[in-house]
């Protein structure tokens, strides 16, 4: 593996934990809005997008630029509410979005 790769895969981690986290605090809570279904998403395509990175794949570029939507998407939804554990969330996927667009622009 690149070590190029290796800020954006830490952030997918982080990104993993803080959604993960989020995701069972939001559980059995009421959301006007797509939280915490954003958070499943974004573990989804930060688990696959890390796979692609860790492989070196020549599709990796392609899973960045689809998880730094998710992540967008997420931050904003999560973004909403006052809990401390979506702030968390929020505050992750922007720096998850952040690193895989770094990746697009190499």
């Amino acid at each position: 593996m690149e070590l190029k790769y290796q800020d954006c895969i830490d952030a997918c981690l982080k990104c993993i934990r803080d959604c993960e986290y989020c995701l069972i605090q939001m559980a059995g809570m009421e959301s006007k809005n797509d939280c915490p279904k954003c958070c499943i998403l974004c573990i989804e395509a930060c688990t696959t997008t890390m796979k692609f990175l860790m492989a070196d794949s020549s599709f990796a570029k392609e899973y960045c630029r689809l998880c730094a939507e998710v992540c967008q998407w997420c931050a904003e939804q999560c973004g909403q509410h006052d809990h401390k554990h979506c702030e968390d969330c929020a505050n992750s996927c922007v720096k998850c979005m952040e690193e895989c667009r770094k990746i697009l622009a190499a």
